[in-house]
C-alpha cells in the first residue's frame, strides 16, 4: 500500500499547491467568487462536470448499480439531463445577468429585495447540506486508505478543501476541479471500468451470473426515475453551486456549449458507474451494504498503484463537489444574508459592486472558513448521507424552483407571488417530510405543486411587476446593460 499512500499524499499536496497559486490571482471579488468570468470552453466544461459528479455520483452511483444493475444509472443520468437542460435553455441568459447569487437574480427580476432575503436562507440551507454530504464521504475513502476513524477522516478531507478554497476562491477551485476531472476520467472510466468488467467475466459472464432484471433499463422503477427527474434534473437548473459555475463562463457560447459537453460526459459517467456496480455484484454478491461496493472492488481487484489512482479519483469526485458547495454556501451566507442584515447589500451584481476589493475578498475568505468549520462539525454529527442530501434537494426544488424558473419565463410573476411560492413550498416540504418521512416521494411532489399554485394565484391577484424593474431585467438578460469598468487584476508574481 506504500505506493497507493504516496499517490494520495502527492495528490492532496497538489490540491494545496493549486490553492496557493489561486491566491495570487484572486485579487478582486469577481476573481475570487466567479474566476473573473473568464473561463474558456475547456476549463468551463471540466469544472462543470466536476462540480456535479461528487461522492454521491461516484460511490452512490456504483452502489445503485450493485443494487439494481444498469438501471442504477438513472440517478446520475438525471443529473446529466439537468446540466444539458440548463446549458441549452438557460445558461446564456444566466451568464448575461452578471450577478453572483441566485438571490441577486430574484432581486433583479422582482425588485425590492424581499424575494432575495428568504430565498437566500433556503439556498444557504441547501448548499450547507450539500457540502455536508460530500464531506461525510471522506470517511469511506480514508477508511479504505489509512484505516482511520470517521471523525479524523472528515477533518482531514474537509481541512484540505477549506484550505485551498479559502486561499484562491474560484480560481483555485477551477484549477483543482480540472485536475480532479482528469483524475476521475483516468481512474474510473479508463481503469476501473474495464478492469471490473473483465474481472466479472465480461458482459456475457455478468448476464449469466445475474437475474435479467439487472439488465432492464427501467428496473429501478418508473416512480423512482420520475422522482430523480424532479429532484436532480430540476435541482441542477436552480442550485447556487451550479449557477456560480455558469457565472464563470467567458461568453454565452462557452456557457451553452461547454455545459453541453459537461452534461454529455455526465451521461457516460452514469452508465459507467452502474456497470462497475453490476460487476461488483457478480464478484461480491453478499455485501452488507451496496455503498461498500466501490471501496471493496477497488481494494480487492486493482493492482498496487492503480488502486491508489482510483481512490484518488474517488477523492477527487468528493473534493470537487465539496469545494463547489462550500464556496456557494459561503457566497450566499455573506452576500445574501450577512450583507442584508448589515444593510450593505448592493443588488445588481457587477453593476452595483463598489468599495474596497481587498476587503470584499477578505470577507468572503472569512465566510469560507466559517462555513467550512460548520460543514465539518455537521458532517461529524450526521450519519445518513442519503437523508441529508434528500433534505437539501427537497428544500431547493420545493421552495425555489417555481419562483426562479417562473421569473425567467413568465413576465406576469410578481414579488408577492415569488415570496408566497418560497414560503408555501418550503413549509409544505418540511411538514410533509415530517409526516411521510424524509425519504418519501410525497414531500417533493406535493410541495412543488403547492409552490406552483401559490406563485400563480398570488401573482395574478397582485399588481404586475413595475415596468421600470422589468425594463432593467430585460436589458440585463439581453446583455445590453452598462458594464462597470473591470477590476484590475495584478499579474501573478
Amino acid at each position: 500500500m506504500a505506493v497507493d499512500y504516496t499517490v494520495i499524499v502527492l495528490y492532496m499536496a497538489a490540491m494545496l499547491a493549486m490553492g496557493w497559486w489561486g491566491m495570487r490571482r484572486a485579487k478582486s471579488k469577481s476573481e475570487f467568487l466567479v474566476a473573473g468570468r473568464r473561463l474558456g470552453p475547456t476549463l468551463y466544461s471540466g469544472t462543470m462536470a466536476a462540480i456535479v459528479l461528487g461522492g454521491a455520483s461516484t460511490i452512490g452511483g456504483v452502489g445503485l448499480g450493485y443494487q439494481y444493475g444498469l438501471s442504477g444509472a438513472w440517478m446520475v443520468f438525471t443529473i446529466g439531463l439537468g446540466i444539458l437542460a440548463l446549458s441549452i435553455f438557460f445558461s446564456a441568459r444566466i451568464a448575461r445577468l452578471k450577478v453572483y447569487t441566485v438571490s441577486e437574480m430574484l432581486d433583479l427580476r422582482y425588485g425590492g429585495g424581499r424575494a432575495g432575503v428568504i430565498s437566500g436562507v433556503v439556498m444557504w440551507a441547501y448548499t450547507l447540506m450539500l457540502a455536508v454530504t460530500s464531506t461525510i464521504a471522506y470517511a469511506t475513502i480514508f477508511d479504505v486508505l489509512f484505516d482511520v476513524n470517521r471523525t479524523l477522516a472528515i477533518v482531514l478531507g474537509g481541512a484540505v478543501v477549506v484550505a485551498y478554497s479559502t486561499l484562491g476562491g474560484m480560481w483555485s477551485i477551477t484549477v483543482t476541479d480540472m485536475v480532479q476531472f482528469v483524475v476521475k476520467t483516468i481512474g474510473l472510466l479508463l481503469l476501473l471500468l474495464p478492469i471490473a468488467v473483465v474481472k466479472a467475466g465480461g458482459f456475457g459472464g455478468m448476464r449469466d451470473a445475474l437475474p435479467t432484471s439487472y439488465f432492464d433499463p427501467l428496473g429501478i422503477g418508473g416512480e423512482t426515475i420520475f422522482t430523480y427527474v424532479l429532484i436532480y434534473t430540476f435541482g441542477m437548473l436552480i442550485g447556487q453551486d451550479i449557477w456560480q459555475r455558469v457565472f464563470t463562463a467567458r461568453t454565452d457560447r462557452t456557457a451553452r456549449w461547454g455545459g453541453t459537453v459537461a452534461g454529455t460526459y455526465c451521461l457516460g459517467y452514469a452508465v459507467a458507474g452502474a456497470v462497475i456496480g453490476t460487476a461488483a455484484k457478480v464478484l461480491y454478491p453478499d455485501l452488507a451494504s451496496a455503498d461498500d461496493a466501490f471501496a471493496t472492488i477497488v481494494k480487492d481487484e486493482l493492482p498496487m498503484g492503480v488502486r491508489g489512482l482510483v481512490l484518488a479519483a474517488a477523492l477527487a469526485a468528493v473534493m470537487s463537489t465539496s469545494s463547489g458547495a462550500l464556496i456557494a454556501c459561503a457566497t450566499v451566507a455573506n452576500n445574501d444574508i450577512w450583507s442584508r442584515l448589515r444593510g450593505t447589500v448592493r443588488p445588481g451584481g457587477d453593476g452595483g459592486t463598489g468599495g474596497d476589493a481587498h476587503d470584499e475578498v477578505k470577507g468572503n475568505r472569512i465566510f469560507i472558513v466559517l462555513m467550512g468549520v460548520a460543514v465539518i462539525c455537521t458532517a461529524i454529527a450526521l450519519n445518513d448521507v442519503v437523508e441529508a442530501l434528500t433534505v437539501a434537494y427537497n428544500l431547493l426544488v420545493g421552495g425555489l424552483l417555481v419562483p426562479i424558473l417562473g421569473g425567467l419565463v413568465w413576465k406576469r410573476g410578481t414579488v408577492h407571488g415569488a415570496l408566497a411560492s418560497v414560503v408555501v413550498g418550503g413549509l409544505a416540504v418540511i411538514v410533509l417530510m415530517a409526516t411521510y418521512g424524509i425519504l418519501a416521494n410525497e414531500p417533493v411532489y406535493y410541495g412543488l405543486l403547492a409552490s406552483l399554485a401559490a406563485y400563480v394565484i398570488v401573482s395574478l391577484a397582485t399588481p404586475a411587476t413595475d415596468a421600470a424593474v422589468l425594463a432593467v431585467w430585460r436589458e440585463r438578460l439581453a446583455g445590453r446593460s452598462p458594464e462597470p469598468a473591470p477590476e484590475a487584476v495584478p499579474a501573478p508574481q
